[in-house]
């Protein structure tokens, strides 16, 4: 996992293993007493602080809350799942480390992006670990698909960066549906339909959703602390990458010089991490990486990533109550889709 692989297996004394043990095992009480709803997965969706997730999940995300401590320098990559994340995250790991002595393209070669970057409930938080991440060089680079309102609270008061992507509802729906018929497919379970699976996902029955109360929590963050979080939208960053990527490289104090844009280093940073690109690279063909307590094969991470894939899946009846939900949701908010 990149750096960070070093710290998910501290030397700690027993007694300290023993306490984080026992929270862990507090934190899995707590959420085994949480109301629970099916979702169209092999296992029921617990409720946290009005966001649904997997045990796991919540628990990784109690544990964060608890210990993670951030710094000033620190950088994290935020999203709901299905909305771009693989592809952030390796554009913050190359635009950060260039020029300096981290090879991305040999990183990237070697890692999935979510090892580059870990998730801190699914991949740093979890069975009875509390790493020590103190020895870790700035910046250090971390993930989440948290909500804001649950984000452990060194987040907000260290002012580090976050960099949030978030995506059309309805291509974010399309490609949730396909995410965990993928994953029943694999378990020889039945596929969800795709009437019942827009009507748990209007609910608000999705992973870390509601999808509209996780959007816009984020981006009435940004309004408030525009140098502290940035908000991206998938389709802006698929329509234009280079001036999205100049917009980051600015965001993380580590702006593009024009040398550099002679010398092609964005335009080969965006080839780099194009998703054609990394889905063709033998560890996303046919590596494997631990996220939350399972083993995931890196190519279930990758699908068509393109805009309005909707059109080929929703009704147009389907269609209108997405939008419908999304224009109430976010009146008022200056946002829109």
């Amino acid at each position: 996992m990149a750096d960070v692989s070093k710290s998910l297996s501290p030397s700690r004394t027993k007694e300290e293993e023993e306490v984080h043990r026992r929270t862990y095992q507090h934190f899995t009480q707590l959420v085994s007493a949480l109301p629970s709803v099916e979702a169209g997965n092999i296992n029921p969706i617990h409720c946290y602080s009005g966001w649904y997730g997997f045990p796991l999940a919540i628990i990784g995300t109690m544990a964060a809350q608890k210990y993670f401590k951030a710094r000033p320098t620190d950088v994290l990559v935020a999203t709901i799942p299905k909305s771009g994340t693989t592809w952030m995250k390796a554009l913050v790991f190359s635009t950060i480390h260039r020029g300096s002595g981290v090879d991305s393209r040999r990183a990237l070669e070697s890692c999935n992006p979510h090892e580059c970057i870990p998730f801190l409930e699914l991949q740093i938080y979890t069975n009875n670990r509390v790493p020590d991440l103190s020895k870790l060089p700035p910046p250090r680079l971390f993930s989440t698909h948290i909500p804001f309102h649950s984000l452990p609270a060194s987040v907000v008061d260290s002012d580090c960066r976050v960099v949030y992507v978030c995506r059309n509802p309805k291509d974010n729906f399309v490609s949730l549906w396909h995410h965990k018929n993928r994953h029943a497919t694999e378990a020889n379970e039945e596929p969800w339909q795709l009437e019942k699976a827009l009507d748990s996902f209007c609910k608000g029955f999705s992973f870390y959703g509601p999808y509209w109360d996780h959007v816009l929590g984020y981006w009435k963050a940004h309004l408030e602390r525009p140098k502290n979080i940035l908000f991206v939208k998938y389709e802006e960053l698929l329509q234009d990458t280079v001036a999205q990527l100049k917009r980051l490289a600015e965001f993380l104090g580590c702006p593009f010089s024009e040398d550099e844009e002679k010398e092609g280093v964005i335009d080969g940073i965006v080839r780099l991490c194009a998703m054609d690109s990394l889905s063709n690279l033998e560890v996303n063909r046919s590596g494997t990486m631990d996220l939350g307590g399972w083993t995931v094969d890196n190519s279930f991470l990758f699908r068509r990533g393109v805009v309005g894939d909707w059109l080929n899946h929703l009704t147009p009846e389907m269609a209108d109550r997405l939008d419908e939900m999304t224009k109430e949701k976010f009146a008022g908010s200056g946002l829109m889709f």
